[in-house]
């Protein structure tokens, strides 16, 4: 059974930038929301509907913004991003588990011996690994990940339980006798210091390829298809599915249950809000896209009201079909 890790606030300060006001010495061992904390606890308001339970929470100390305004009743860790200095306080507490502790391959794993293995690599229980793969140094694969064929992993990427990287794309040509596969020739290419959550699934190229790049971050359940292109530090939220051929720019930031059409290009730093559907290429960088088919969020909002307000017009439009009918009558 592990110890507790008990760590001072003057620790936590120099882990995550922030400045202390209150008794640096003061000690926590858990890391907690307001309305749970306990007397050990840290806590952190990054949202201001919380900001409620500052006068009634328990924790010992709490991450702020530079611009919350201080009290003398509790210690406090002033930071210019505390969602960020949150997220690296995260790594202190989280619990241990074998791919960390002791870089090892699980004996239940399946390696072809026509791939590649860097140095310091963990590959958990029942992982398949296909033929002419490259896993690159510091690589962590999680139990029943099948990485089918043709795919290279860089270093300090992380795969989660159950994804399958490197599967056939969808590619099939219509014949008389029905459809004829397209062989699937190309690769699956991913970057460094990616993470693709669990269950998960990333074709390789029908030709060219498919291919991830760095500091991308996947959430669950997420499907691209054969030679999609997800660019530098680009998130993408659980249940999205990106069609063949799509190229997404860097920095891009989608949210859950998003459907990107094939064939279009979207633009470095757009925001694609969750249930959208991208049909068309978007060209402007830095946009947020709302609806289906997704529009500029201020455009799409107003159609919205537009289209919510239609059977009342409808009743106005039939109201004045019969005014101009009764009077051309008395006319």
């Amino acid at each position: 059974m592990s110890q507790t890790k008990e760590y001072t606030l003057s620790e936590i300060a120099e882990l995550t930038g922030s400045k202390i006001v209150g008794n640096k010495s003061s000690v926590v061992n858990n890391i907690a929301t307001l309305q749970n904390a306990t007397k050990e606890s840290i806590s952190f308001l990054t949202n201001k509907k919380y900001q409620k339970y500052i006068k009634t929470t328990s924790a010992n100390a709490v991450i702020v913004a530079t611009n919350f305004k201080i009290d003398n009743q509790k210690n406090y860790l002033v930071s210019e991003d505390p969602y960020l200095a949150y997220a690296k306080l995260t790594t202190l507490f989280k619990k241990p588990i074998f791919e960390f502790d002791n870089p090892t391959i699980h004996p239940s794993a399946v390696i072809s011996n026509r791939s590649q293995i860097g140095n310091d690599v963990s590959i958990g229980a029942n992982v398949v690994i296909g033929p002419d793969c490259i896993i690159g140094n510091h690589v962590i694969i999680k139990a029943n990940c099948s990485i089918v064929q043709d795919v290279e992993i860089g270093e300090y990427s992380v795969i989660h339980n159950g994804s399958v990287l490197g599967s056939d794309g969808f590619g099939y040509a219509p014949s008389k006798d029905g459809y004829v596969k397209i062989e699937q020739l190309g690769k699956l290419v991913i970057g460094r210091d990616v993470e693709i959550g669990a269950s998960c699934t990333i074709d390789r190229g029908a030709l060219d390829n498919t291919e991830i790049h760095n500091g991308v971050k996947l959430d669950n359940q997420i499907q691209i298809a054969h030679n999609a292109e997800i660019g530098t530090n680009t998130v993408i939220a659980a249940q999205t599915g990106v069609s063949g051929s799509t190229k997404i720019g860097k920095n891009v930031m989608i949210g859950g249950q998003v459907g990107l059409t094939g064939h279009i290009h979207v633009a470095d730093g757009v925001k694609i809000t969750a249930k959208s559907g991208v049909t068309k290429t978007v060209k402007m960088a830095n946009v947020t896209l709302t609806g289906n088919p997704a529009a500029e969020q201020k455009q799409s909002l107003r159609s919205q009201v537009y289209i919510k307000n239609l059977p009342e017009l409808e009743k106005r439009v039939q109201e004045l079909e019969i005014l101009l009918q009764q009077l051309s009558q008395k006319a």
